[in-house]
């Protein structure tokens, strides 16, 4: 198999992969592709299957939640060398649970979320090293999702803690 060179120069220079070996890296490279996107292009939506894990080399992605009777509501902005898609690596989970939509003109590298995931199996010093980035980036989502509902909870108690002190 041909690989292309840009792709395994792009992803030597993803800090996340730079205890990767070059066997690892080419593997890697096997099972993803690099993906220009344009300015409102959604990557996958809330409720797709999740397909594709995504690296942010350039650009900029938002995602958000869509909420019954109030719409599309705003959860966070990824950057550069931030993941998106990493719910594709949980096993639980079936679909995806926010829409990534690109707010800016971005460069990505796509990989496949089960390949990536057979990979981790076969390699387990791979699969170490994905899982434990992974869950930093899970247990930062948690918290950031925790602190955003604590604000959200606090907004909407602000007005009823106002007015009963005017009692």
């Amino acid at each position: 198999m041909i690989i292309n060179a840009q792709l395994i120069e792009e992803i030597h220079n993803i800090p996340w992969f730079n205890e990767l070996t070059s066997l690892q890296v080419e593997r890697l490279a096997g099972i993803a592709y690099l993906k220009t996107a344009v300015l409102g292009e959604e990557l996958f939506k809330e409720g797709d299957r999740p397909d594709f894990l995504y690296v942010i080399l350039e650009g900029e992605v938002i995602l958000e939640n869509y909420i019954p009777s109030i719409g599309k509501h705003f959860l966070a902005r990824a950057e550069p060398l931030d993941v998106v898609g990493w719910s594709s690596l949980t096993p639980v989970v079936r679909q995806r649970s926010v829409t990534a939509r690109v707010c800016q003109l971005s460069h990505l590298l796509v990989i496949q979320a089960e390949a990536l995931f057979r990979l981790c199996e076969e390699d387990h010093d791979l699969g170490f090293l994905v899982m434990r980035r992974i869950s930093n980036i899970v247990a930062s989502h948690y918290l950031n999702s925790r602190l955003h509902l604590y604000q959200l909870i606090q907004n909407s108690a602000a007005p009823s803690l106002s007015q009963s002190n005017l009692i």
